[in-house]
């Protein structure tokens, strides 16, 4: 198993954070990495998520979210195939620091036997979508 983990410190209530995160009509406007999530944030619903990393095309899978905690955790477990190829169990999380300053942090734990030949690529482009992402999301919650 691999692990990507990214963060940032954000001038924001989690709350604010969490709205905006949660808020998928909004993300073709504002986010470069997760560029459309159809479904609704219950536990057991699949999604239909669309990420394109920067200088690639953009990917389509049907995850299923795994986890709900109102503004601290959200999650996902994605397939790429089938179960035990390539595996990510994607999640958001926000670290309160006071009531208006949070931590942002995305992170994704990799199963498979794929993960070793795609690593690479994860480690950078997806890496960067990740820390894309987590810009866009601080900007607009300190707006």
């Amino acid at each position: 198993m691999k692990q990507l983990k990214t963060s940032i410190e954000i001038a924001a209530s989690p709350e604010k954070v969490w709205n905006i995160l949660m808020d998928f009509n909004l993300y073709p406007d504002w986010n470069p990495f997760i560029i459309s999530i159809i479904g609704k944030p219950k536990i057991r619903e699949r999604l239909r998520v669309t990420l394109q990393p920067a200088g690639s095309k953009p990917m389509v899978f049907k995850p299923q979210v795994t986890l709900l905690k109102k503004a601290k955790q959200f999650g996902w477990l994605g397939s790429l195939f089938m179960r035990g190829l390539f595996d990510g169990h994607h999640v958001f999380e926000i670290e309160a620091i006071t009531d208006d300053k949070c931590i942002f942090i995305q992170r994704e734990d990799f199963s498979g036997i794929l993960v070793p030949l795609l690593w690479k690529s994860i480690d950078t482009k997806t890496r960067a979508g990740f820390m894309a992402m987590n810009n866009k999301i601080k900007d607009l919650a300190e707006k």
